[in-house]
C-alpha cells in the first residue's frame, strides 16, 4: 500500500478521534496561549530595552523591559505544566483503544486457525504489536502532540512578535523558513516507505525465530538445519539494509533541519543594511535575532525531529494494525468470533439430544487412514488411523508423551486439518469448509482450563445461557461443586480468576461442559490438576451425560473406566476394551504397569 493510501485512511479516522476529545484540545490551547504570551514577551522585551532603553540614554527602562522579558520564563514553565497535564486525555485513549484492537486481532486470528503450524509466527507477531507498537504508538503521539502545538503557538507568538516590531522583519524570515519545511517535509514520504519495510521484516524476522524455537527437534531431525539459517539469514540481512536505508534518510532529514534552522538567521543577517535604511530598529533587529534564535528555530527543530521520527512511526504503527486509529470512546469494542472448542468460548446452544448424542444410524466420530505431520517433511504424528467410535461411547486415548495424543483430539476439535485421509465428527468433515466458526457438535477442554471475570453461574452457562437454575444446581450437585461454589460467595458471586488455583478453574469448566449442549466432549487432560477421586467422580458424570465422551488420560485409570481404550505407539495403534489390551498391547501393559500374561 503507497504512503498517500495510507495517509487517506488514517487521517480521517484520526481526525474523528480528535473530535471526539475537543475538551481535551481546548485544555491543551488554552495552556498553549501562555506559551505564545512567553514568546512574544522575550523578543518585544529585548527590543525595547534597546530602543528604548540604553539606546536612548535610559538605563532603568532598559532594564525594565529586560526584566520583563526575563519573568515570562516562568510563564512559560507554567504553560508547559498544564500542557502535560492534558495530555494524558489525548494519548491514554489512543494506547488503550491501539491494545483492544491488538488483542481482538490475536483472538481473531488465533479462532481462524487456532492450531496452525505458523501458531508462533502469530503469536510474536501479536506480542509485537501488543508490547512493542502500541507504546510506541503512544509515545509517538505523544511527542507529535507536544512538538507541533509548541511549533504552533511558538511560531504565532514569535511572528506576531515580528509584525508589532517591524513588518519587514517578516518578509525576510519566512521565505527561508517556508523553504527549509517543505525541503524536508519532501523526505517524510519515502522515509514512511523504508519505516514501514523495516517494521514487516521485524515482525517477520521475530516470527520466524519463534517458529523456528518451536520446531527445532524437526529442523535438526530433517536435516534442513543449513537451509533454515539461510532464510533466517535472508531477514537479518534485509533487516539490516532497511536500517541503513533509514539512516541515510534520517542524513538527509538533518540537513534539511540545518537548511530550515540557518538560512533565516543568515537572511536576516544578509539584510540588515536594507532593513535599516527602510527605518527598522537596532532593537527591532535584535529582537527577531531573539526570536529566530530562543524560540521559533528551537521550536521548528523538535517539531521536525518529531515529524521525521515520531510522525513516520506512528503513522506506519497506526498503518499495521489495519484501521488507522483505535475505536473512540464510547464506540463497541471489537469482539473477536467465540471458538466453540474452548469452553470460554461456546458456540450458540442446540436443544440437548434425548438420545446417546448423535444422529440415528451415524457414527459419533469416524476416522478413515487419518494423517497428520506438522511439515511437509516431517514423521506423521498421526499415521493411517481408521476408527469408529460409537454414540454414546466413553473412550480414552493413552500412550506415551508427545505420541500425538493432543494432536488427535485437535483433529477431532477441527483446529488441524488432516493432511491425509478423513474426520469425521456425526457424519461430516471435522473442520467443514468455509469460514470458522461456532460448530455445535462438540466442546473441546483443553488441559488450561479457561475461567473469565464474570460470576460464578455466567462460567457455568456460558456454553448454555438458557439453562434454568434448577439445572445449573443439578450440575453442581452431580460433579460435587457447592463448596468451591460456596467458597466463592454463592452463584451470583464474581470471580476472579487469579484466585483459583488450576484445579478449581478445571472443576468450574469441567460443570461448564456438563451443562453444555455438545453431543461430543473432548477431555485433553482437562482433569490432570483435580485429585484422583474428583476426577472419577467427574468423569464418570460425564460418561453418563446423554452424549460421547472421548478422554487424553492423564492417569491410567481413566483408561479402565472407559468403554474401550485407544493405544497410540506412533506406528500403529490398538483399539480395545481394558482387559483384552492387556493381553494384546505390550505397550499398554507397560504404560499400566502390569506383568506379561
Amino acid at each position: 500500500m503507497s504512503d498517500r493510501r495510507t495517509a487517506h485512511r488514517v487521517l480521517p479516522q484520526a481526525r474523528r478521534f480528535l473530535r471526539g476529545r475537543k475538551r481535551d484540545l481546548l485544555v491543551l490551547a488554552g495552556w498553549s496561549l501562555l506559551e505564545s504570551a512567553h514568546t512574544f514577551l522575550t523578543g518585544y522585551g529585548v527590543a525595547r530595552a534597546l530602543d528604548d532603553g540604553f539606546l536612548a540614554g535610559r538605563t532603568g527602562t532598559g532594564l525594565l523591559w529586560l526584566a520583563v522579558a526575563a519573568l515570562s520564563a516562568p510563564l512559560g514553565g507554567v504553560a508547559v505544566r498544564g500542557v502535560f497535564g492534558g495530555l494524558a486525555g489525548l494519548v491514554e485513549p489512543l494506547r488503550d483503544g491501539l491494545v483492544r484492537r491488538a488483542v481482538s486481532q490475536a483472538l481473531a486470528s488465533a479462532v481462524s486457525s487456532p492450531a496452525r503450524p505458523d501458531a508462533a509466527a502469530a503469536d510474536s507477531a501479536a506480542v509485537s504489536r501488543l508490547v512493542h507498537q502500541t507504546e510506541m504508538a503512544r509515545d509517538s503521539f505523544a511527542g507529535l502532540v507536544l512538538t507541533t502545538r509548541s511549533f504552533l503557538f511558538t511560531a504565532f507568538g514569535a511572528l506576531l512578535g515580528m509584525a508589532t516590531l517591524a513588518p519587514a522583519l517578516l518578509l525576510v524570515v519566512l521565505p527561508p523558513l517556508v523553504l527549509g519545511l517543505g525541503l524536508f517535509l519532501a523526505t517524510l514520504a519515502p522515509m514512511a516507505t523504508v519505516q514501514r519495510a523495516f517494521l514487516d521484516t521485524d515482525e517477520a524476522l521475530s516470527g520466524r525465530v519463534g517458529e523456528v524455537g518451536a520446531g527445532l527437534r524437526d529442523v535438526v531431525a530433517c536435516g534442513a538445519v543449513r537451509t533454515v539459517a539461510e532464510d533466517v539469514g535472508r531477514l537479518v540481512t534485509a533487516e539490516e539494509r532497511l536500517a541503513r536505508r533509514l539512516a541515510r534518510w534520517a542524513g538527509v532529514r538533518t540537513l534539511a533541519l540545518g537548511a530550515a534552522g540557518r538560512l533565516p538567521v543568515v537572511a536576516l543577517v544578509a539584510a540588515t543594511p536594507w532593513l535599516l535604511d527602510g527605518g527598522v530598529t537596532a532593537g527591532a533587529l535584535l529582537g527577531a535575532l531573539t526570536y529566530l534564535v530562543q524560540s521559533l528555530l528551537p521550536a521548528l527543530h523538535a517539531l521536525m525531529s518529531a515529524l521525521g521520527a515520531a510522525g513516520t512511526r506512528l503513522l506506519v504503527v497506526l498503518d499495521r494494525f489495519g484501521t488507522g486509529t483505535p475505536p473512540l470512546p464510547g464506540d463497541d469494542p471489537v469482539t473477536p468470533p467465540a471458538a466453540p472448542e474452548d469452553p470460554g468460548a461456546a458456540p450458540p446452544p442446540t436443544p440437548r439430544r434425548p438420545g446417546p448424542g448423535a444422529a440415528p444410524g451415524r457414527a459419533a466420530v469416524e476416522l478413515r487412514g487419518l494423517t497428520f505431520s506438522y511439515g511437509p517433511r516431517a514423521r506423521p504424528v498421526v499415521d493411517a488411523l481408521d476408527l469408529v467410535v460409537e454414540p454414546g461411547e466413553h473412550l480414552a486415548v493413552v500412550g506415551p508423551s508427545g505420541i500425538g495424543k493432543s494432536t488427535l483430539l485437535a483433529l477431532l476439535a477441527g483446529l488441524l486439518t488432516p493432511v491425509g485421509g478423513t474426520a469425521l465428527v456425526d457424519g461430516a468433515p471435522a473442520r467443514p469448509a468455509g469460514p470458522p466458526g461456532p460448530d455445535p457438535r462438540r466442546a473441546l477442554l483443553p488441559q488450561r482450563a479457561h475461567v473469565f471475570s464474570g460470576t460464578v453461574r455466567e462460567n457455568l452457562c456460558y456454553l448454555r445461557p438458557d439453562a434454568t437454575p434448577a439445572e445449573v444446581e443439578e450440575t453442581v450437585e452431580a460433579l460435587r461443586l457447592g463448596p468451591l461454589v460456596r467458597r466463592l460467595g454463592g452463584p451470583d458471586a464474581a470471580v476472579d480468576p487469579r484466585g483459583l488455583s488450576p484445579g478449581e478453574r478445571q472443576h468450574l469448566a469441567l460443570g461448564r461442559a456438563h451443562l453444555s449442549h455438545a453431543p461430543l466432549l473432548l477431555l485433553d487432560e482437562a482433569t490432570c490438576h483435580l485429585d484422583p477421586e474428583t476426577e472419577e467422580r467427574a468423569e464418570r458424570t460425564l460418561a453418563a451425560r446423554p452424549g460421547t465422551l472421548i478422554v487424553v488420560a492423564h492417569r491410567l485409570s481413566s483408561a479402565v473406566r472407559a468403554d474401550r481404550v485407544l493405544v497410540l505407539d506412533g506406528t500403529r495403534a490398538a483399539c480395545a476394551a481394558h482387559e483384552a489390551l492387556l493381553g494384546t498391547s505390550a505397550l499398554y501393559r507397560d504404560l499400566v504397569g502390569a506383568s506379561p500374561a
